[in-house]
């Protein structure tokens, strides 16, 4: 499996994917907002595009559909509950349905709401195990839920996410990572590793995008750091009514509330 991430230079900062198998050079388009740019980048690798995946119906990560299956003649999938959100769907995705591109690369759905509550990551069948996150998971973050439900996406942080490969590489929909990192240090500053990376990756080149790793976000990603008596300690003094050991729910809502405004 070849993983081509493609950074858009956008004001939104999309990243784009292609995914392809080297036996056959078919490749799956994810949210392929600058069809051109993809396009392009298939093309110099001598890749077919057939299938196109979106992980959620907003239009930042739908809108290259139409002229990418126009040229390429590929399918459009995403979330079976997108359907009717998102335009000539061929295919809806349930939880554990499995993406075949050419003759080596599969992809396991995961359901998982909570940015919206029909979309999906894609979770590799590979070696080295690979996570497309969409706008669920962010390099140090977490995706808002103005279309969706904090509690959901709690859910999906602990029931799915926090479960998977400590290994996992993690590709998100957009790179917001350093002002991630700033808030993980607004609310954690004591956090070393966090300062680190930020200084590290300050004004990084985003052609060559930084790829962290599930172990990486545990240490860095507030979303994953539920029971740091330094975040803890930092939310009581926004939240006096916190209770004395909150429950890992209360403080994902809070700190989730927290970055909406920040």
């Amino acid at each position: 499996m070849i993983i081509k991430q493609i950074w858009t230079a956008n004001t939104y900062r999309n990243f784009n994917y292609l995914i392809a198998c080297p036996e056959t050079g078919e490749a799956l388009a994810v949210d392929p907002l600058d069809h051109e740019k993809c396009l392009q980048a298939a093309k110099a690798e001598g890749w077919s595009v057939t299938q196109i995946l979106n992980t959620h119906e907003h239009r930042d990560h739908t809108g290259g559909n139409g002229p990418m299956a126009e040229k390429t003649g590929a399918k459009i999938i995403a979330h079976k509950n997108a359907k009717d959100k998102i335009a000539d769907m061929a295919r809806g995705l349930s939880a554990g349905d499995i993406i075949k591109v050419g003759k080596t690369v599969e992809l396991e759905a995961l359901d998982t709401p909570g940015h919206t509550m029909s979309h999906v990551c894609l979770r590799s069948h590979s070696d080295q195990p690979v996570l497309i996150c969409g706008d669920t998971l962010f390099n140090a973050g977490a995706g808002h839920c103005r279309s969706g439900d904090p509690d959901a996406l709690y859910h999906t942080f602990s029931e799915q996410l926090a479960k998977l490969p400590d290994n996992t590489l993690i590709y998100p929909g957009h790179d917001y990572i350093e002002n991630n990192l700033r808030f993980t240090l607004d609310r954690e500053p004591d956090n070393k590793r966090a300062q680190q990376m930020l200084d590290q990756l300050n004004g990084q080149d985003l052609n060559k995008a930084y790829v962290s790793t599930l172990s990486v976000e545990r240490e860095i990603n507030t979303f994953f750091r539920l029971t740091s008596p330094s975040v803890i300690a930092k939310l009581r003094e926004a939240f006096p009514d916190l209770l004395e050991k909150p429950d890992q729910r209360s403080v994902f809502l809070k700190l989730r509330e927290l970055r909406n405004s920040w």
